[in-house]
């Protein structure tokens, strides 16, 4: 691969291993089985990707889909507190066992590996990254119908080792109603079109707050884009999230699986379609 490399195979005319995507995905352990993976991205942090791919795997759950999270945030891992895991993952030399949430979500974040939760991760880009792979590689998955990939922010290291990496069916993206809003869309669609990975939704967080009194809706940070952005990136369904603080008091009491997840029905029902990624086992 060439120094300079743009990983936008359709404008080079090098041959490498880069050109066929397959050669540089990862199998799963020999014992591990998962049947779709989506990844939760946005082009830049703050926006709730953790949330929505905390919600999106409260909704699998409920609708009776086996249900894994891979937190590849490995510097900023949030999502095992919010289910209410302080437990630490087990495992032997070459491999490891996912985390259980008491209602039989799988997981593995780097919290489930740290002595303390608190404890900071302070590797650089490289070791990160390749955390992130191993967390698809070196876990011992059990019989996955849909995992939920929590992306870190950017296009930068860890993001393109996933997308290499790893074998998606799809992603969504997650934005909030600034005015910022299009860039980020349109970095996290434009690395998705690199890749040849589909957009399924298009999420926009906190985009109002409902009044509990009168229940007028006040879009606080700015218009509601999504609808517009869905329509110029092709992107077939978006949600509106509402600010809730009812959701910020589940997170932060560990019961997050008692959200309500109504507002991401359209956006699941595209995952529902999406592919299956097929048999990436080890040889």
């Amino acid at each position: 691969m060439s120094s300079d490399c743009t990983h936008d195979c359709s404008s080079c005319g090098s041959n490498c291993v880069s050109r066929d995507k397959k050669s540089m995905i990862k199998p799963l352990h020999a014992g591990a089985r998962v049947k779709k993976v989506i990844a939760v991205a946005s082009g830049k942090g703050g926006v709730g990707k953790s949330l929505v791919t905390s919600l999106l795997a409260v909704r699998a759950h409920a609708l009776g889909y086996r249900t894994a999270i891979l937190d590849a945030d490995v510097t900023g891992p949030s999502i095992p507190k919010s289910f209410g895991v302080f437990e630490r993952a087990r495992g032997e030399e070459d491999f490891i066992y996912p985390v259980f949430t008491k209602e039989g979500i799988q997981m593995m974040s780097m919290n489930c590996l740290l002595e303390h939760d608190d404890d900071p991760v302070v590797w650089r880009g490289a070791l990160i990254a390749g955390a992130a792979t191993q967390f698809w590689t070196d876990v011992v998955w059990d019989d996955v119908d849909i995992m939920f990939i929590d992306m870190p922010p950017g296009t930068g290291d860890v993001p393109l080792s996933v997308f290499q990496s790893i074998p998606l069916s799809g992603i969504v993206i997650v934005s909030t109603p600034q005015d910022l809003v299009e860039m980020i869309v349109k970095k996290a669609a434009n690395m998705a079109g690199m890749m040849n990975v589909p957009v399924l939704g298009l999420v926009e967080n906190m985009s109002y707050f409902e009044c509990p009194d009168c229940g007028k809706k006040h879009e606080i940070f700015g218009t509601s884009k999504v609808k517009e952005l869905a329509k110029k990136y092709s992107v077939p369904a978006i949600a509106r999230m509402p600010i809730d603080p009812a959701i910020a008091r589940l997170a932060d009491a560990g019961k997050l699986i008692e959200a309500d997840t109504e507002a991401l029905k359209e956006v699941f029902h595209t995952i529902e379609g999406a592919k299956e990624i097929g048999n990436y086992k080890a040889d």
